[in-house]
């Protein structure tokens, strides 16, 4: 029997569409990798009448584009060389195995389904599929051996149609990805190096990680400066105006002139309308006036709506419209589409909507009298983002159900009637002078019946009027009031200007927004308002006193259209690289040669590193105290010395009055929390590693010094029971709340609270090759069993250690259990106890084990 590979993009999605495809007949086993799952069940394919379907997944990307290994130590390569040098595709998740995983679901496989997707990013995951699993299936990249299917709904209807009309991947689309993820490696990271060490190395409160620079997000940044500027600059301007009050009944007339800007101009007009008792009625309109309907829902609008209306930023919106396409509520949430194409079935949607308690009877009446949609843009993606599957509000937690309630309004409104109202005019006339009064009555709600909160409001009164009446002018005044500056921008105002330039695409505006609010460059206010900080305003102004280009929207738009040129094959794919890249590294050759023009602003911003931060450490050069910069990056700074070292994001203080016995450092012990992860590390050793199999940003449970008491060769226990390559090793930090922690993984192991010693033995335990220790009580807080004071024994294997002993996790609330076969052992080479690397325990062991971390 013949074998076809299918694979999709998320684990959820494979298990929707091994349910449609087998008619709910496919069996589920665990794949190799942790978080995919595959789905097996025999049927037709093409040709052969019978075939073994195997269904399972990727994790999105499989392989991203990096620098090859030397070029990304930021300390031992000039940012210059980011645009020469070479690169390579590396796992984007090392630990998932997932290259692996798919080799191994390909053996015995003689076709290949790609249900990526249907975008470019998908096309591109299609050949990081293909190349995974090209040494398994034999002409891998044969049409006749790998099919793409293309769908934009997880339903039925929708997969088993795009399941007998197969294509094949697209290779301009993939090479677009490509070129696309090669520019913003190599622009972005060079910049980002240069700035981030220039500036971190100088000012110490600019309270940003990094200090980044995106060919997508800084234009991003720059319309928010923009509209700060031109707040900043605003000049208020006094204007007048009249308004004319008239009796029976009374009704306020608005000046057509609008306002005046010269208050003896103001008070002349004035003067001549009262010298006059009566106006009189020049023209009464009275017309029938039409709100249209809304257009088809796509990704720009979804993400405006979520925003200005729902309060939801862009980048949680999508994250919820993903979630809700993965499990077949909505279609494709990414469409640059707003038109329903000629064969879409507008009554099969309704008639799914019909049973909800919540807009069922809107859409049954929608039904007696449906109303053709506007017609939009069709951009030939994906159909408009539409209900496909009918849920309930206790399917979903709150923000969730606002936004799938949302899209089943606005597919509702697209097909109802348009809102229409009667609007009459009224235009007095006094001397030179016209004043109107304008009233709407609504006739018809429409589509507002859906969209209630664009509902039309009261009806207003209208004058009763008619041509040539005179009325009695009851009053005329004249008021004052100031023009006033613009608001910041409102997410929804950036969304529709990054759409007009061409910055970023559908998937991409939420991630770009995002960015510019984790790097602290904007701050979001109330009404979802994005207000610049310092440092976001000084980068923009320094860029546009260097080289404006590089914040403008032009450069990243053209950079955008030449991408589309090789999507749709008509540019090589290497010359638009080449180009782009060339432009780029003189713009930041002349950017680095010109930096003092943006360094100018930031010292009148910004406190240097020698003004910054509180007293902490004494350096272990000059002995003189280095202070303590909490803001992000936290770090220590020597101003003797001249001197800048990370520090780990967290807790860090003085650790007794310990020194590193290689560089004469005081020791700091860092922390998350009372129930985090904590360590003892050196800050010179931290950010210099000692020796080559350290780590750099490591602590001393990393360090492999001989006889260093807090080294992880002093301290270490044995091998981690969830991860591959970590140790336990003794934290004495926060004793006498004393415990065991990974230094890789965030596994945490309590041990023998309140003990006033604990140490770490030579001996090893016989049964799992783990170090023993030893655990010391006063005799007033005695916790052995026995009533000793003292016990030495293994913490895994001993009894009498059992109830003293809790494993968890330092972030994750979930149960953890260990797994069978975990490892154990500390007496390895990494360590430098000597001995072979421990021996796996035996499953009776390991079941003892889990019975008591509980």
């Amino acid at each position: 029997m013949k074998k076809v590979l299918m694979i999709a993009e998320k684990p959820t999605l494979a298990s929707s569409l091994a349910n449609i495809l087998s008619n709910g007949r496919s069996l589920t086993k665990k794949g190799i990798s942790n978080s995919c799952q595959t789905h097996e069940w025999t049927g037709s394919f093409r040709s052969e009448r019978s075939v073994l379907f195997r269904m399972t997944s990727v994790c999105g990307h499989v392989m991203q584009c990096d620098f090859v290994g030397k070029y990304n130590y930021w300390d031992k390569v000039d940012p210059a060389e980011l645009f020469t040098c070479p690169t390579e595709k590396k796992e984007s998740n090392p630990k998932q195995h997932m290259r692996s995983f798919l080799a191994q679901e390909a053996k015995g496989c003689d076709y290949l389904v790609l249900w990526l997707d249907c975008d470019k990013e998908g096309e591109n995951i299609c050949f990081e599929v293909m190349d995974a699993v090209s040494r398994i299936i034999s002409n891998v990249y044969s049409h006749n051996v790998t099919f793409r299917a293309h769908f934009s709904a997880i339903t039925e209807k929708d997969i088993k149609e795009a399941m007998n009309n197969l294509g094949h991947p697209n290779e301009f689309e993939a090479k677009s990805v490509d070129a696309r993820q090669e520019l913003d490696l190599r622009i972005g990271c060079a910049f980002t190096r240069f700035q981030t060490k220039f500036f971190q190395g100088r000012y110490g409160d600019l309270d940003s990680s990094l200090i980044s620079y995106g060919p997508c997000q800084t234009p991003t940044l720059g319309f928010c400066v923009k509209r700060h500027d031109e707040i900043q600059v605003f000049k208020p301007e006094t204007f007048w105006y009249l308004q004319l009050v008239v009796s029976q009944p009374e009704f306020i007339f608005e000046w057509s002139r609008g306002r005046v800007f010269d208050n003896n101009i103001a008070n002349t007009l004035l003067n001549g309308v009262k010298e006059h008792k009566e106006a009189i009625v020049d023209i009464v309109t009275s017309k029938e006036q039409v709100r249209a309907r809304p257009q088809a829902l796509n990704t720009v609008e979804l993400m405006r709506i979520c925003s200005s209306g729902l309060g939801i930023g862009p980048f949680q919106a999508m994250q919820i419209a993903e979630r809700l396409y993965t499990q077949g509520y909505i279609s494709y949430p990414r469409t640059e589409t707003n038109q329903y194409p000629t064969s879409f079935d507008l009554q099969a949607v309704l008639h799914i909507l019909e049973p909800s308690t919540e807009f069922g009877n809107e859409a049954t009446n929608i039904l007696l009298n449906i109303n053709l949609p506007r017609k939009g843009k069709d951009v030939g993606d994906h159909p408009p983002i539409t209900p496909m599957k009918l849920a309930n509000k206790g399917n979903f937690e709150k923000d969730t159900w606002r936004v799938y309630d949302f899209i089943c309004r606005h597919f509702l409104a697209t097909i109802s009637q348009d809102l229409k109202y009667r609007q009459t005019c009224v235009k007095l006339k006094v001397s030179t002078e016209t004043f109107t009064c304008t009233a709407n009555a609504l006739i018809d709600p429409g589509f507002t019946k859906v969209l209630t909160w664009q509902g039309f409001g009261r009806d207003e009164v209208v004058p009763n009027f008619t041509t040539g009446d005179k009325v009695e002018i009851n009053e005329v005044r004249l008021l004052e009031s100031q023009t006033g500056p613009p608001d910041y921008l409102t997410e929804a105002e950036l969304i529709t200007l990054m759409e007009q330039h061409g910055i970023g695409t559908d998937a991409s505006i939420p991630v770009h927004i995002n960015n510019i609010c984790q790097r602290n460059y904007v701050h979001i206010e109330s009404g979802r308002k994005l207000k610049p900080t310092t440092l976001g305003i000084v980068l923009v102004h320094g860029y546009q006193k260097i080289d404006p280009d590089l914040v403008l929207p032009t450069m990243r738009s053209e950079v955008e259209q030449m991408l589309n040129l090789i999507s749709k094959g008509s540019a090589d794919f290497h010359a638009v690289l080449r180009h782009a890249i060339d432009i780029f590294r003189l713009k930041f050759l002349y950017f680095v040669k010109n930096i003092s023009n943006m360094d100018s602003l930031f010292e009148v911003s910004f406190s240097p590193l020698s003004e910054t931060g509180k007293a902490h450490s004494r350096c272990g050069k000059c002995r003189r105290f280095m202070k303590y910069i909490q803001s992000k990056p936290a770090r220590l700074h020597c101003s003797n010395c001249d001197e800048t070292y990370s520090l780990p994001n967290g807790n860090v203080k003085l650790y007794k009055e310990y020194k590193c016995p290689l560089d004469d450092f005081e020791l700091l012990a860092f922390s998350t929390g009372s129930k985090g992860r904590s360590y003892p590390f050196c800050p010179y050793c931290y950010n210099h590693p000692p020796f080559r199999d350290m780590a750099r940003n490591g602590g001393c449970n990393t360090c492999t010094h001989p006889t260093c008491p807090h080294s992880l060769n002093t301290l270490g226990i044995s091998s981690c029971v969830e991860c591959d390559n970590g140790i336990l090793v003794l934290d004495c930090t926060l004793a006498p709340s004393w415990k065991l922690g990974c230094n890789r993984c965030d596994v945490i192991i309590n041990c023998f609270k309140g003990a006033t010693k604990v140490t770490v033995e030579e001996n090893k335990c016989n049964n799992c090759d783990a170090q023993l220790v030893t655990a010391i009580y006063k005799s007033d807080k005695t916790k052995f069993r026995d009533g000793t004071e003292e016990k030495n024994g293994c913490i895994f294997c001993s009894l009498e250690f059992s109830h003293l002993v809790e494993k968890h996790r330092a972030v994750s609330s979930r149960p953890v259990n260990i797994r069978s076969g975990g490892r154990a052992g500390r007496g390895n080479s990494k360590i430098g106890r000597g001995g072979n690397r421990g021996s796996r325990q035996p499953k009776d062991k390991m079941a003892q084990l889990a019975a008591y971390f509980v």
